[in-house]
């Protein structure tokens, strides 16, 4: 054979392993376009590794029960819990994985004593909180909620209380119920008992429908997903579950320029080095524009979830956070202020400072249900380990609190046991880099309005 004519053929077929619509793109564009992607994708290929760990991965140490099931964890989580970062520890979870391919899902939620918080937040796999069923939307009466997918045409059946409509065909319901305090957890365990989730069919009493069976992409380990060009085949996967909203038309048409296709390989390993680069650029680029929206929010992700109607499609902002803290509710429904720095904008370490946060003459969160503040571990964002088993401090703990003279109250972060006089007060930090995520439960409008400050971190001297 001709050698012109065989190095011809050669790479016709090189740029038929492409995916075809990048192998026309310039590098600039695809660096931009890849951009883009990164951004918009990073808060599904970050849940996608919760939903694979839960859901999925049947042999993974954090697996939870296949999808369409109920699992109580009759405890608060610890170090030892690993499924995604920044978890609380002051309420039992009540983790739901939605499929809703096949048919609805009915939630029930029994009557729950009206001094008790609990909350069932519904994220769709873009991480928007599409809805919310629990004490301050639904109350505390109970009901039978259906949680429909985006293909899904009918009626609802009677009984049913209301129809939750969700954009994507996998919803993550995280279910958080109050524990007053270690001698509570009786109560809880029985109300969690009373969470129910059926098929729709099944409610109607029939049988259940089965979803399509589904040739799972492994995600990529959360050290990885800022880096790692693979992100995008995971991301290429993902968006076969999530029909295209009218306001995305344009930008996933883009993307499809890019060779990113609903539920089709994006083969990252037969690109050009060229368009690799353009993915790697892309990447850092994407996450420069995450990063430097996190440094002016100066801990404050109050405007980083909710519904997306209420984000306006900023994906920098919905990326953010993500990585901030997945899975935080929307600020009506609590607000975390973020502790990544003391007062004079040092970042925190345990290995070289000891902190205080005061709340000065019982000027406490206003909140309608309850404050904590939980210690974390950098970079992992994970609970840390310590020799008194203690994550967090919250209102619940006031009773066993040592006050100051005024009525107010210093909590004490660092890393050696202050003494006895201070322990009871004693939040222990790692020896190393940390973080700190106050939660306000319910907060009431002096907090969402910004008129009541939370406290910063003073290092002690």
């Amino acid at each position: 054979m001709n050698m012109h004519l065989s190095l011809g053929i050669l790479a016709v077929g090189m740029l038929a392993a492409l995916p075809s619509a990048a192998a026309d793109l310039h590098r600039k564009e695809a660096t931009e376009i890849a951009k883009e992607a990164y951004v918009y994708g990073v808060p599904m290929v970050s849940d996608y590794s919760t939903i694979y760990a839960f859901s999925v991965d049947t042999k993974g140490p954090e697996y939870k029960g296949p999808f369409n099931s109920v699992l109580n964890i009759a405890r608060v989580f610890t170090p030892k819990d690993k499924g995604f970062v920044t978890p609380n520890s002051d309420t039992p979870y009540t983790f739901m994985g939605l499929d809703l391919r096949a048919e609805p899902m009915v939630i029930t939620v029994p009557e729950i004593e009206k001094d008790r918080y609990y909350v069932f937040q519904l994220m769709d796999l873009y991480t928007f909180n599409f809805d919310y069923i629990g004490t301050r939307t639904t109350g505390n009466g109970g009901g039978k909620f259906m949680i429909a997918g985006p293909e899904w045409e009918g009626e609802a059946p009677n009984g049913v209380t209301k129809v939750i409509r969700s954009e994507t065909q996998f919803v993550n319901v995280v279910g958080r119920t109050q524990l007053f305090n270690p001698g509570d957890l009786d109560n809880v365990k029985k109300i969690q008992s009373a969470y129910k989730l059926e098929p729709l069919s099944v409610f109607e009493g029939n049988e259940a429908l089965s979803s399509p069976k589904t040739d799972w992409i492994r995600p990529i380990a959360p050290a990885e997903q800022k880096t790692n060009p693979k992100f995008y085949d995971v991301l290429a996967f993902l968006l076969q579950f999530t029909p295209t909203h009218p306001s995305e038309t344009d930008i996933r048409a883009r993307f499809e320029k890019l060779g990113l296709k609903a539920g089709e390989k994006f083969d990252v390993a037969a690109l050009s080095p060229d368009m690799k680069a353009a993915l790697a650029d892309g990447m850092k680029q994407g996450q420069k524009e995450i990063d430097d929206l996190r440094a002016t929010l100066k801990g404050d992700s109050a405007n980083l979830f909710g519904t997306r109607e209420f984000l306006k499609n900023d994906y920098v902002a919905r990326a953010a956070g993500t990585q901030m803290g997945i899975g935080a509710n929307s600020k009506e429904e609590a607000l975390y202020p973020i502790y990544e720095r003391d007062a004079a904008g040092a970042p925190l370490d345990g290995s070289n400072g000891r902190y205080t946060i005061s709340f000065r003459g019982g000027d406490f969160p206003p909140v309608n249900a309850f404050w904590s503040l939980t210690m974390y571990d950098m970079p992992s964002q994970l609970l840390v380990d310590n020799p008194i088993g203690r994550y967090l401090i919250n209102s619940p703990m006031m009773p066993s609190l040592k006050k100051n003279r005024d009525g107010g109250l210093t909590i004490y972060i660092q890393h050696d046991n202050p003494g006895p006089d201070k322990e009871a007060n004693w939040l222990p930090a790692p020896a190393g880099p940390f973080m700190m995520a106050m939660r306000y439960y319910l907060p009431k409008e002096e907090l969402l309005n910004g008129k009541w400050k939370s406290p910063e971190v003073d290092r002690a001297q």
